[in-house]
C-alpha cells in the first residue's frame, strides 16, 4: 500500500523488451535504499525490484500493465514519480494508495493560477470509474483533491512544492496519465451498483 507522497524522482536509465515484458532501469536518489523484490510505485504503478547496481534498479512491467498504464510510453532521461510502499504504523498524508492504476487520461489543460498550477484530465467514462467533487484522485502516483469533477474530465490544482518535485513540471497537453480512483469510492460505487 502507497500514500500518494512521492519520494524521489527517477530517471528512466535504459528500456529492455522481452517477449510481452518491459525492464525498465531507473536512477535516483533512493537507488541504494532498495532491496530485491521491494514493491515501489512509479508514476503510481506498483512494480517489484529485480535487480540493483550502484544508483540504479530494474522493476519489470509485464503486457498487461503495459496496456493499461502510460510505462510504454518511456522513453530514456525520462522521469517517473518514485514512492516506496508505506511502513505499518506511519502516518497516512496522502490517502490509501495501492498501485494499481485503473485507467488513463489525457491531460487537456494547464492553467497557471496566481503561483499554482491548475491541471485537467479527461478520461473514458466507459470504463465505470467516477470522480467526487473533493475527493481523491491518484494521478501519476500523486495524491492529488479532485476539483471541477465532471463525468469524464476533472481537475487538480498542484501547489509549486508538488510541481518542484513531481512530474507535473513535465506534464504537457496532450500526454497520458495513470489515474488510480479512491478505492473507497470504488468500493462503495460496486456496493451500490449490486443493490440496484
Amino acid at each position: 500500500m502507497f500514500t500518494g507522497i512521492i519520494e524521489d524522482l527517477g530517471t528512466i536509465e535504459k528500456l529492455d523488451l522481452d517477449g510481452g515484458n518491459l525492464h525498465i532501469t531507473i536512477s535516483g536518489s533512493i537507488s541504494p535504499e532498495l532491496k530485491i523484490d521491494q514493491s515501489v510505485a512509479h508514476n503510481g504503478v506498483c512494480l517489484t525490484v529485480i535487480d540493483i547496481k550502484n544508483n540504479s534498479y530494474t522493476v519489470t512491467a509485464i503486457q498487461e500493465t503495459l496496456n493499461k498504464t502510460n510505462l510504454g510510453q518511456l522513453s530514456i532521461g525520462d522521469y517517473v514519480n518514485i514512492e516506496r510502499a508505506m511502513k505499518l504504523g506511519d502516518r497516512l498524508d496522502g490517502h490509501i494508495v495501492q498501485g494499481h492504476v485503473d485507467q488513463t487520461a489525457k491531460c487537456i489543460a494547464i492553467n497557471e493560477d496566481k503561483g499554482s498550477w491548475v491541471f485537467s484530465f479527461q478520461y473514458d467514462k466507459n470504463l465505470n470509474n467516477i470522480t467526487i467533487e473533493k475527493g481523491s484522485i491518484t494521478v501519476n502516483g500523486v495524491s492529488l483533491t479532485v476539483v471541477n469533477s465532471k463525468l469524464s474530465e476533472f481537475s487538480v490544482a498542484i501547489i509549486p512544492y508538488t510541481y518542484n518535485h513531481t512530474t507535473f513540471k513535465n506534464l504537457k497537453v496532450g500526454d497520458a496519465v495513470n489515474l488510480e480512483f479512491d478505492v473507497i469510492g470504488k468500493y462503495v460505487k460496486r456496493l451500490s451498483e449490486l443493490r440496484n
